[in-house]
């Protein structure tokens, strides 16, 4: 059956180095950290003090007093990133059959913020004081939903939750779904705001965070010999799909083409990456196979790379087992080393990063690298950003429970 071709006409990117795509990008080319100590509360506590969250963020440059006070952090950052893509893409829902315009948004866990203020208004003040809008700030689901209302699409409106690799998941069945005429175009992404106390304390307890709590700029360092776990972050992704012969029609821009998506499951271990990668393998595979690529096509990866010990050594051997001798002179970079982990929107600002390494012929680095490690042999683009003539780009995500997804988008051509 043929398959109809997918494009990407509009971007948006809310993210700890900078609201925007453009800046965004210029954050990563430049190799600047979003990585500080935590601020909003008292971590003297905790074992990892660091997070990367979103600052210069005012609620009420983008939504009205009410809905800034109803609308959850992560559900805020949806809206916004989506709003941006939109206006990028020109794409005037107003003007189209709207139920042919669908959503998919997720995320990792939701807004654990509000499930903490609900439970302790619940301790000191009663039921009766718990706020009529906590489970609609806190649902994930919320977050697509909102994006509809928001927007004015009216197709398909869902939202995946496949921790981290929720944001590739989101793009990539929303491109099935364009291939399935379902519809023309589709709004999807991640979207992520869970580094309160909970959240902090939660992922210490599972020791994967970083403890390099005094150089804050220097605590994410995928690859490294000596990385000692992922930072927390927060911040969404959006991109906007859309069919080719849809947007060729309406005199899209289009930024690039969508070539191809593999998903698989570890089946296990509820956190630890499968031990000889083999479903970071097979996505890989599947998304190579979908595109119609060779492992040789890739001009450059843009790694999971969390900054643990297991993801980073796992995924160098999964793509040494995809692209053989090859893998060695493919440039893999780590978006996480400058923005730290944001979970179910790591996908989806990583593709971003991809796309824009496209446009612009240039591999941002993975900064912090200054030990290798003898298991982690590829060249990872250390430190400094790379002139690259790419054309073609890979990116892995996997997540808890043993979720791998992995998207490739290439140079558009007619």
């Amino acid at each position: 059956m043929h398959k109809k071709r997918v494009v990407i006409t509009g971007m948006g990117a809310i993210s700890p180095v900078g609201h925007g795509i453009e800046t965004y990008w210029k954050s990563l080319v430049e190799g600047k950290s979003g990585i500080r100590a935590v601020s909003h509360f008292d971590a003297c506590a905790f074992d990892s003090r660091i997070n990367g969250d979103v600052i210069d963020y005012d609620p009420l440059e983008h939504f009205n007093s009410k809905d800034a006070r109803n609308l959850s952090r992560f559900i805020q950052f949806a809206v916004v990133a989506a709003h941006e893509a939109v206006l990028h893409s020109k794409l005037d829902i107003k003007t189209m059959d709207p139920y042919r315009v669908g959503v998919l948004v997720g995320s990792g866990i939701g807004s654990i913020y509000s499930a903490e203020e609900e439970y302790d208004k619940l301790l000191e003040k009663g039921p009766s004081r718990i706020s009529p809008f906590f489970i609609t700030r806190m649902i994930i689901n919320e977050a697509a939903g909102q994006v509809s209302i928001n927007t004015g699409a009216r197709g398909p409106c869902a939202a995946i939750a496949t921790a981290c690799a929720t944001g590739n998941n989101c793009i990539g069945e929303a491109m099935r779904m364009i291939q399935h005429g379902e519809v023309d175009a589709m709004i999807a992404g991640g979207t992520e705001s869970a580094t309160s106390k909970l959240g902090l304390g939660g992922f210490c307890a599972l020791k994967a965070l970083s403890k390099h709590n005094d150089e804050p700029s220097k605590a994410s360092r995928p690859f490294d010999l000596n990385r000692d776990g992922f930072v927390m972050a927060e911040g969404a992704g959006v991109v906007i799909l859309e069919g080719l012969e849809f947007a060729k029609a309406r005199g899209a821009n289009i930024l690039a083409e969508l070539a191809g998506y593999g998903r698989t499951s570890d089946a296990y271990h509820i956190t630890a990456p499968h031990e000889e990668g083999l479903g970071a393998i097979k996505a890989m595979e599947y998304a190579l196979k979908d595109a119609g690529f060779m492992p040789a096509d890739i001009d450059y990866i843009n790694a999971h790379g969390t900054s643990t010990k297991l993801n980073d050594q796992i995924e160098t051997l999964a793509i040494k087992k995809v692209f053989g001798d090859y893998a060695k002179r493919i440039p893999v970079s780590s978006t996480k080393s400058m923005t730290g982990h944001l979970l179910g929107a790591a996908g989806a600002i990583e593709l971003i990063a991809c796309v824009m390494s496209i446009r612009d012929h240039m591999v941002h680095p993975t900064i912090n690298y200054q030990t290798p490690d003898p298991l982690c042999d590829l060249d990872y683009v250390p430190n400094v950003a790379r002139k690259a003539q790419v054309d073609v780009a890979l990116s892995n995500s996997l997540g808890f429970g043993g979720h791998n997804a992995t998207l490739i988008v290439k140079r558009y051509q007619p």
